[in-house]
């Protein structure tokens, strides 16, 4: 039997007419219109899901989500850092490594609690910075 890897090196040699066919045979549907290059990742794709399985549901909803946010025209916000409890973020800043832990309500460094990395980070530097930047967490933390 061959294997997908060995089907999917396949693709890239057969001619559009081979491809439509072979989408038909994997996706048992007719092949959409598209060009050669979409059809041959179509199948490519429906080869390995088979064999490899799908997509996890939540991130399946997550995906279908931001398309029909798309589709209304609405903005995609970046996904959320995921900062829970006992996460703990190091930094390097003039040769100290500084360390924060996150708690059920804010923030530990050095002992004391603080409500945002944004107090940690002024503390640490002397100047007002984004805390999130400040410690590489990129998009928005959840509200403690």
């Amino acid at each position: 039997m061959i294997s997908v890897e060995q089907r999917i090196a396949q693709l890239p040699a057969m001619r559009p007419t081979e491809l439509r066919a072979l989408w038909r045979e994997v996706w048992r549907q007719p092949a959409p219109d598209l060009g050669p290059d979409l059809l041959r990742r179509g199948i490519a794709w429906k080869l390995q899901v088979r064999v490899h399985g799908d997509l996890p549901s939540p991130v399946r909803r997550e995906i279908e989500g931001v398309l029909a946010r798309l589709r209304k025209g609405d903005a995609v916000a970046p996904p959320r850092p995921s900062l829970r409890p006992g996460t703990r973020l190091v930094r390097q800043w003039n040769g100290i490594a500084y360390q924060v832990v996150m708690l059920d309500s804010g923030f530990e460094h050095a002992g004391q609690r603080y409500r945002s990395l944004t107090e940690v980070a002024r503390k640490i530097t002397g100047t007002h910075q984004s805390g999130l930047r400040f410690f590489g967490v990129t998009g928005r933390a959840p509200r403690p």
